[in-house]
C-alpha cells in the first residue's frame, strides 16, 4: 500500500489546521463584531455572502492557473493576502467598509485554500484518496472545534483587535509550514489556453451547492440561534467537530473500499434529519444531538463528494476539479447565508433550518439521479482501459 503520511501531506495538513483555525475564529465573533459597529442580522448574512461569493468568482481562475503554472506562488500570495486582510479588520468603522474588506478577504481565501487543497490532492495516492481527503478534512474539522472557542475567548478577554491580530499570526504560521513542502503537479498536456472549468463534474457540483447552502445557514446563524434558546454556540461546533473527527476517517476508508456513493447517499439522509432536529430544538439535548447527526452526515458527505469529483475529472485537470468543488462550496455557503438569512428574518430560525433540510433533500435527489451514474460510467471506462 502506498504511503499516505508523506512530508508534503503532513505539512499541508498542519498548515490547513492553522489557516482554518484563523478562519473559524471569526464564525462566532464576526456576527457580534458586526452588531458592535452598527449592523443587524441581515448585514451578518451579507457579510458571509459577500466573502463566499467573491471567492466563487475567483476560484475557477485559480484552478486553471494552478494546472498551468503550478501551486507554490499561489499558496504564498494567497496566504499573505489572507493575513493582511485579517490585520485590517480592527480599523473598520462602518458596514460599507466591512463589505469591501470581506470581498478582498474572500479573494485571498479562494487563492490560498484552492492551492493548498490541490497540493494535498496531488500528494495523496489515488487508491487512498478517500482516506487521505478524510484525514485532510479532519484538520479543517479540528479548526472548527478550536477556532470558535479561541475566537470567543480572545474577543471577550482581550479585544477584537487582539482577535484579528492573533488570526493574522496563525495565517503566517501556515505560510511558514507550506514553504518547505514539495509541490509536484501534472501540467496540462498540449493545452493552448488556461482551462477554468471541468464540465464533467457539473452534476456533482450542483449537488454540492445545495448541500452547502444548508451548511451556510448552520455556520452563520447557529451562534444567533443558540443565543435565542440560551445555549452556548461554541458547544455545537465542538460536538460537531468531535463527531466529525471520529467519523470522517472511517467514512474515507469506506469510500475507498466501496465507492463514494456508498457513503454519500446515507450521509445526505442523516444531514436532513440533523437539520430537522435542529429546527425543533428548544434546549441543550436537541441542540447537541443535532450537532452529532450533522457531524456524521455532513462530515462524511463532504470529503466523499470531493473525492467523487476528482475521480470523475481527468488527471491533468485536478486543479480545475478542486476549484470546481470549492467554487460549489463557496457558492452554496454564500447563497445559504443570504437566502437563509432572509428566511430567518421573515419567518424565524425554525423555518430557516427546515428550508436547509429541503435544500439537502434536493442535493440527495440530484446525486442519486446523476452523480451515481457518472461514477459508475467512470469506473466502467477505467476497467476497459485496464483490460486492454
Amino acid at each position: 500500500m502506498e504511503q499516505l503520511w508523506t512530508k508534503p501531506f503532513l505539512l499541508m495538513t498542519v498548515a490547513t489546521l492553522f489557516l482554518f483555525t484563523a478562519f473559524y475564529m471569526l464564525y462566532p465573533t464576526l456576527p457580534l463584531f458586526i452588531k458592535r459597529i452598527g449592523g443587524n442580522g441581515s448585514h451578518v448574512g451579507w457579510a458571509t455572502g459577500m466573502f463566499m461569493l467573491s471567492a466563487v468568482l475567483f476560484r475557477p481562475f485559480v484552478g486553471g492557473l494552478l494546472d498551468r503554472f503550478g501551486r507554490r506562488s499561489f499558496i504564498i500570495g494567497g496566504v499573505i493576502l489572507f493575513a493582511v486582510a485579517m490585520y485590517v479588520y480592527p480599523w473598520i468603522g462602518g458596514i460599507a467598509a466591512l463589505m469591501a474588506l470581506r470581498i478582498g478577504h474572500g479573494v485571498s481565501w479562494a487563492v490560498s485554500t484552492t492551492s493548498m487543497l490541490t497540493v494535498a490532492t496531488d500528494v495523496i495516492p489515488p487508491n487512498r484518496r478517500g482516506e487521505g481527503m478524510g484525514w485532510f478534512g479532519t484538520a479543517m474539522t479540528a479548526a472548527m472545534a478550536i477556532g470558535p472557542m479561541i475566537g470567543l475567548a480572545v474577543a471577550e478577554n482581550i479585544s477584537y483587535h487582539g482577535l484579528f491580530l492573533f488570526a493574522a499570526l496563525l495565517s503566517m504560521l501556515a505560510l511558514l509550514l507550506v514553504l518547505p513542502a514539495d509541490m509536484p503537479f501534472q501540467r496540462q498536456s498540449g493545452a493552448k489556453r488556461v482551462e477554468f472549468f471541468e464540465p464533467s463534474v457539473l452534476p456533482v457540483a450542483v449537488s454540492v451547492i445545495f448541500l452547502f447552502l444548508a451548511y451556510g445557514g448552520i455556520t452563520t446563524f447557529v451562534p444567533l440561534f443558540a443565543r435565542s434558546i440560551h445555549v452556548n454556540s461554541g458547544m455545537f461546533f465542538l460536538v460537531y467537530a468531535a463527531t466529525l473527527m471520529l467519523s470522517r476517517p472511517l467514512a474515507g476508508k469506506l469510500s475507498d473500499r466501496y465507492g463514494e456513493a456508498f457513503v454519500i447517499v446515507p450521509a445526505l439522509v442523516i444531514t436532513i434529519f440533523a437539520l430537522l432536529l435542529l429546527s425543533i430544538s428548544k434546549g441543550w439535548f436537541g441542540f447537541l444531538a443535532a450537532a452529532v447527526l450533522f457531524g456524521i452526515g455532513f462530515g462524511s458527505a463532504q470529503p466523499a463528494l470531493q473525492a467523487a469529483m476528482i475521480r470523475i475529472a481527468r488527471p491533468d485537470r485536478i486543479g480545475v476539479a478542486n476549484a470546481s468543488f470549492t467554487t460549489a462550496t463557496d457558492l452554496g455557503i454564500g447563497l445559504g447565508a443570504i437566502l437563509l438569512g432572509r428566511i430567518s428574518e421573515q419567518a424565524g430560525y425554525q423555518t430557516m433550518f427546515v428550508s436547509g433540510a429541503l435544500s439537502v433533500a434536493v442535493s440527495f435527489v440530484l446525486f442519486s439521479l446523476f452523480g451515481k451514474r457518472l461514477l459508475k460510467n467512470k469506473e466502467s471506462s477505467l476497467e476497459k482501459v485496464n483490460s486492454v
